[in-house]
């Protein structure tokens, strides 16, 4: 390490992590970013040209894994690695407003939003802003039944677009939708017919940015939705192995301050243990002699928190911690966090 200076801090590129099963209109949506005169420069990393199906006439000139649009943003495929990908487009001289990375249809999109939590290099010049889910409204429920990664995907996301709305009906739609909100509360959800929606709704938009997950879902401190118990509604039964295998969301609230000695050792141990079966967390808390919120978020082990600001009113200091994940305990979780009071 030399003495010199650290350079100004460069301003972080957001990457949105799309993600969706076959078929749900993942590829629809990124014509649209590549080939759409929106004004903004996107680069989109995706994991085969081939399967896009872009129309020649619109790609100026490739070098070997990277096209150019006619409408300035540029496509490249991820053949090897994703974090070398990422190191090429930060060097190159142009600058992109953002940057889509469209994970297969199967894969779990974790690993990938991972990268941006963990690699330095990318760390500096990027910032993870949302995961985005595309979801077929017609046929989720049959994925649902008999893919574990069509569940997982809706798990990770921040915000789900809900896509093919015209092929089922308005009590279809409620039903599908409810089902959505017992494995994840807190995402979006959007509506669309043929992935048709403003881009702004979906790129840049902050939802992994530890300051502004207080402000998108208001319910958050509020339990709003009483998200707690039930969202399996099959812990009496315990006796189906099955539905152990279900993820859903569970929230824990806490009344009183927290030691941040004890809850850091509890959630990396608690991280450490389940975090394979925990695929995301988020938490607002409020920690012992501070006045600001403290706010964490997981993504499997991987974790980061920080305080961002004052709490709005004193009344309302109540910790919550809400989890997204298979065979949770909801006992175990709520006696340990219990336990961290200071």
């Amino acid at each position: 390490m030399s003495d010199t200076p650290a350079p100004a801090a460069l301003p972080q590129i957001p990457v949105t992590v799309l993600t969706g099963y076959l078929g749900a209109g993942k590829t629809t949506l990124l014509n649209r970013v590549l080939t759409e005169n929106h004004g903004k420069k996107y680069a989109v990393i995706v994991n085969e040209f081939g399967e896009i199906g872009i129309d020649n006439d619109l790609v100026v000139g490739a070098d070997e894994e990277v096209f150019e649009m006619n409408n300035g943003c540029i496509c490249c495929t991820v053949r090897g690695d994703l974090i070398r990908i990422i190191g090429g487009l930060i060097k190159r001289k142009d600058k992109f407003d953002a940057i889509l990375v469209e994970t297969t249809g199967l894969a779990d999109p974790a690993p990938v939003a991972q990268t941006f939590f963990t690699d330095d290099d990318v760390k500096k010049r990027t910032r993870l802003d949302s995961i985005v889910t595309v979801v077929d409204a017609k046929h989720v429920g049959l994925r649902l039944e008999d893919a574990d990664e069509a569940e997982e995907q809706i798990a990770f996301a921040d915000v789900i677009l809900l896509n093919k709305t015209d092929l089922v009906s308005k009590e279809e739609l409620a039903k599908i939708e409810a089902r959505i909100r017992t494995i994840n509360p807190f995402a979006k959800v959007h509506h669309t017919v043929r992935s048709n929606i403003d881009l702004d709704q979906i790129l840049d938009r902050g939802s992994f940015d530890l300051n502004r997950i207080i402000g998108l879902d208001p319910d958050f401190l509020e339990g709003g939705h009483d998200h707690h118990h039930h969202h399996g509604h099959h812990e009496k039964e315990g006796a189906n192995p099955l539905h152990d295998e279900e993820i859903r969301s569970l929230s824990v609230m806490l009344d009183k301050p927290v030691d941040p000695a004890k809850f850091s050792d509890w959630i990396s141990g608690l991280l450490l243990a389940e975090g394979q079966n925990i695929l995301r967390s988020k938490g607002i808390l409020n920690m012992a002699k501070s006045d600001q919120r403290y706010v964490f978020q997981a993504v499997h082990m991987v974790s980061e928190g920080s305080f961002t600001g004052p709490w709005p009113t004193k009344d309302k200091r109540k910790s919550r911690l809400v989890f997204i994940g298979r065979k949770l305990n909801e006992a175990a979780l709520r006696d340990g966090f219990a336990a961290c009071a200071a």
